[in-house]
């Protein structure tokens, strides 16, 4: 019997998901609930298919229970700021958002009370990060958790490097080695210690949880990365979408069989001289080997069912996609 799918996208002015009740053979959009500001940021449960949150910058956190047709605004999140949000894996009412300046926030009700995980801040480095611009602060770009070990967690800051866990979000130590201006983290699946790292001048990988990094360029001829994720079924099958600079200029997408070490280009996706090409985000299917969603700047949708080889456009037509606002679910 086919499944039902669905991507939860968000876009410059508002919140959505796109279903499928066929397995992926068909599309239809849902109701868009609008926002005051762009979407960051999103996160599907894997315990309730109905769940999902929204990190909206300087909209706050959103949650919805019932698959995207409707969202709540949390008014109990505690600060103006929300970047990241990570719906934990498994524990089903557990949520860590990421705010400005950089810390962390943990809910362990779904939304309805939080707490600062105060040991974020407490790193020695954490003097040190800031941003680009004088009137904003250093922010976390994005939140991971390891398949299989609830306590080790992971921090992007953009601008102070990465940051991890070990204690389930207690205490954190600084990871140095790789660019400090951190955009995306993917933890690779089945193959603890694998991290991969999306950066303002290059992709990075580590294979020992982040202890060293290598740099994983070789092939690729933009040198800013936006997001990298690798399958979940084979973690040397990376995807990884890259531009000239922050404008997003003369954008192109790759794709990897063994771990980085070598690119090759997608053809026809993600690639153009217009920044409206570009690949934004992407997610791959967490319950069907093999398939990715991927959506861009300029509001189209793609699906893949190969790892990524070759894509076809979804029927459905949406706003300017932010950046990493794509999260694929189930149910």
């Amino acid at each position: 019997m086919p499944r039902n799918k669905r991507i939860y996208v968000g876009t410059h002015d508002g919140v959505c998901a796109v279903v499928s009740h066929d397995g992926g053979d068909s599309w239809e959009l849902g109701p868009v609930t609008f926002l005051p500001h762009a979407a960051a940021r999103l996160s599907a449960s894997r315990v309730n298919p109905l769940l999902a949150y929204l990190a909206a910058y300087e909209a706050g956190v959103y949650r919805t229970a019932d698959g995207g047709l409707s969202w709540q605004k949390l008014e109990s999140y505690p600060t103006p700021y929300a970047h990241s949000v990570l719906a934990h894996p498994t524990e089903g009412d557990s949520v860590l958002v990421g705010s400005e300046p950089a810390t962390v926030f943990r809910s362990r009700d779904g939304g309805d009370t939080w707490e600062e995980l105060e040991g974020f801040q407490a790193v020695p480095e954490a003097s040190e990060w800031g941003f680009h611009s004088p009137t904003r602060d250093s922010h976390v770009r994005d939140l991971r958790v390891a398949a299989g070990n609830a306590n080790l967690l992971f921090a992007g800051i953009e601008v102070g490097g990465m940051v991890c866990s070990q204690d389930g979000g207690g205490s954190w130590r600084q990871l140095p080695g790789l660019d400090p201006d951190i955009h995306c983290i993917n933890l690779a699946e089945g193959m603890p210690g694998r991290v991969y790292v999306a950066t303002a001048s290059t992709p990075y990988r580590s294979d020992d949880g982040g202890s060293r990094w290598e740099m994983i360029n070789n092939g690729i001829d933009r040198r800013y990365t936006l997001h990298i994720a690798s399958a979940p079924d084979g973690p040397n099958v990376v995807l990884v979408t890259v531009s000239e600079n922050a404008r997003r200029g003369n954008p192109k997408f790759y794709r990897s069989t063994d771990g980085g070490e070598s690119w090759n280009m997608v053809e026809g996706l993600g690639q153009g001289e217009s920044p409206t090409e570009m690949v934004v985000a992407f997610d791959w299917d967490p319950a069907e080997a093999g398939t990715v969603y991927a959506g861009t700047d300029g509001g189209d949708l793609f699906q893949s069912r190969d790892d990524g080889r070759t894509w076809e456009e979804l029927p459905v037509r949406l706003g300017t996609v932010a950046v990493g606002a794509l999260a694929a679910g189930t149910g």
